[in-house]
């Protein structure tokens, strides 16, 4: 229960809420406690005695605990809802900050769906429990108190007869709640489940349609419905197992109380007043002992969320500042690998072995590589989106792990080679590094990736509205808008990650003749993962990768005398062009 001592302590943030609940709950049980004495005395001296008078002003005073009991429920009721939505907003933002601190690696093996299910059913799981099921059994707890104490001073022989359902009614709870913890855990988790394959539907829903899968795609989802339902079947069954024995036993107890007390007020040693409210006491901590029962499933499923949440609040960002980092200000262009070997967590193999270069100022680099050579790897390790598993990358000399990771990432201007845009104007993704860039400083660069005709020839301009995941524009130019979006970016250091690819060759030699400019103002390096041959050809260098090694590096004309390799590798792309 940790986790769920974690989730009490974060209440902390918002204690006047909660101690405006707890006075509210307890006024409210003060309410509860006098509401049978007024009965009592209502009879005994009113009724019993004939006395109106004593009726009617029994009568007014319940009225009265009538209304503070609809106050003091609704007062508990609103601030423990306030305080909980307080506490799931904190959970939230605390979960999505650290996703976005959370490196590559973490990313890689994580399911997305998994975190949204942690983002949003745990998260409500959490909140209920604090909403609802907590201040239950705070109330449920101090209800069994103050009633005991009240039917121990009435009459101490049917006070322990009644207050023998709490210890068994309270071991049967302790029982649930620790037994099932994991099969709670298990229904979150099938959710995830669910959850992951309705997400990689939504987004392949045109290769399911091309492969006409989509009764495999529904069996698929709903083998893991039914597995959904099992597990909620299973939580059923444990509470089937549990709660008929405590409405049994709060049955027993009322049976022995009406007939003890019965027996009592026939020999004229309890009052028919004093059974009357001693009957409704029970039923004060009969209710508690029942509501705490029924929260206890779902202090057992918040319990299981919060476990969930905060393994992703305490996961480890491998990547970090060190305390001594330095900010990346200036850059002469010297990039240095120096017997730089990696492998990605998880893999058995590594990607990149013992890979040495070291590049001069305003030098245009090509990476040329077959698929899995490593070539992207490279790039990723110069941004430090993964840090290097043997070796050092050095720029200018220095460590990239002794610099900031905010100051050198914003100075490395990067397209990826799978593009990603975001829900919004076609100007806000190509100004998302730069959200104050004027509209001229954005068709700029948007000229420069050959992409600006085609946005003034939409309707709305630079104002159109992009779908989610850039849905209604090509892969070209999609990636030509990735390419503008880099472009506004105050870079040191270029990386172009084969991001061209899905654009015509006339149009990536266009881009390419424009970002020559680019390149040799602003950079003082770049790299180009490189597919074209005229691509290549521009570079001052190529390397040439082969299974995570550098196996050669040169000019193309020097390159054409010494690498059979880059021979295949550029007729294979000949071929490929002929046969267009």
């Amino acid at each position: 229960m940790q986790s769920i001592q974690r989730v009490l302590v974060s209440l902390s943030t918002y204690r006047w809420t909660s101690l405006g609940a707890l006075v509210s709950l307890l006024l409210l049980t003060i309410a509860n406690a006098v509401t049978p004495q007024l009965f009592r005395w209502g009879i005994d001296r009113g009724i019993t005695e004939k006395n109106l008078e004593v009726v009617l002003i029994s009568a007014g005073w319940m009225v009265v605990a009538a209304i503070a009991r609809g106050l003091f429920n609704f007062g508990q009721s609103y601030l423990a809802e306030a305080a909980s939505q307080g506490v799931a907003y904190d959970l939230r933002n605390k979960i999505f900050s650290k996703i976005q601190n959370l490196s590559f690696s973490y990313h890689d093996q994580a399911q997305t769906s998994q975190l949204l299910t942690r983002v949003t059913s745990d998260i409500e799981q959490i909140r209920t429990f604090v909403g609802t099921s907590l201040i239950q059994v705070i109330g449920g707890l101090v209800t069994l108190v103050s009633i005991a104490v009240i039917l121990l001073v009435m009459n101490w022989k049917l006070a322990l007869i009644t207050l023998t359902v709490v210890p068994l009614t309270g071991w049967l709870m302790a029982r649930f709640v620790t037994g099932n913890n994991r099969l709670f855990r298990q229904v979150q988790e099938q959710l995830s489940d669910l959850n992951a394959v309705l997400q990689e539907n939504l987004i392949g829903i045109r290769v399911v349609k091309a492969f006409v899968r989509e009764s495999t795609e529904r069996s698929r989802y709903t083998t893991l419905n039914d597995n959904l339902v099992k597990a909620n079947i299973k939580t059923i069954s444990a509470i089937r197992n549990t709660f008929p024995f405590i409405f049994l036993l709060s049955n027993l107890v009322t049976l022995a109380v009406f007939a003890y007390g019965g027996a009592e007020v026939v020999e004229n040693r309890f009052s028919i007043g004093e059974l009357v409210a001693f009957n409704s006491y029970l039923a004060l901590i009969l209710q508690p002992i029942l509501v705490i029962g029924f929260a206890a499933p779902a202090i057992a499923q918040s319990a299981a969320s919060a476990e969930r949440v905060y393994e992703v609040v305490d996961a480890e960002i491998e990547i970090r500042d060190r305390p001594d980092a330095i900010p990346f200000d200036t850059c002469g262009g010297r990039i240095t690998f120096e017997n730089v070997s990696f492998r990605y967590p998880g893999a058995s193999a590594e990607t990149l072995k013992e890979v040495s270069f070291e590049t001069k100022p305003n030098e245009l680099i090509a990476v040329l590589g077959m698929t899995g050579s490593g070539k992207s790897t490279i790039m990723n390790l110069i941004a430090r989106f993964y840090d290097v598993t043997k070796g050092a990358i050095r720029i200018d000399g220095r460590d990239v792990r002794s610099f900031n990771l905010k100051s050198l990432r914003s100075r490395i201007g990067i397209v990826f080679q799978e593009t990603t845009l975001f829900s919004g104007t076609i100007r806000e993704n190509i100004s998302y590094a730069k959200p104050n860039a004027t509209l001229e400083e954005v068709i700029e660069v948007a000229k420069s990736a050959q992409i600006h005709d085609f946005i003034i020839s939409l309707p709305d301009g630079y104002e159109t509205i992009v779908g989610e995941r850039g849905v209604g524009l090509s892969g070209g130019q999609k990636q030509r808008i990735a390419i503008a979006r880099t472009l506004l970016t105050d870079y040191s250091i270029l990386i172009l990650d084969d991001s061209t690819s899905a654009v015509d060759a006339r149009t990536a030699a266009q881009i390419q003749a424009e970002l020559d400019g680019f390149m040799r103002q602003k950079a003082c390096t770049t790299f180009v993962v490189a597919q074209r041959i005229s691509t290549v050809k521009n570079a001052d260098r190529i390397f040439v990768m082969d299974k995570g090694r550098l196996v050669a590096q040169g000019t193309h004309e020097e390159l054409m005398q010494t690498s059979p390799l880059y021979g295949v590798i550029l007729e294979s792309q000949v071929q490929q062009k002929e046969n267009k």
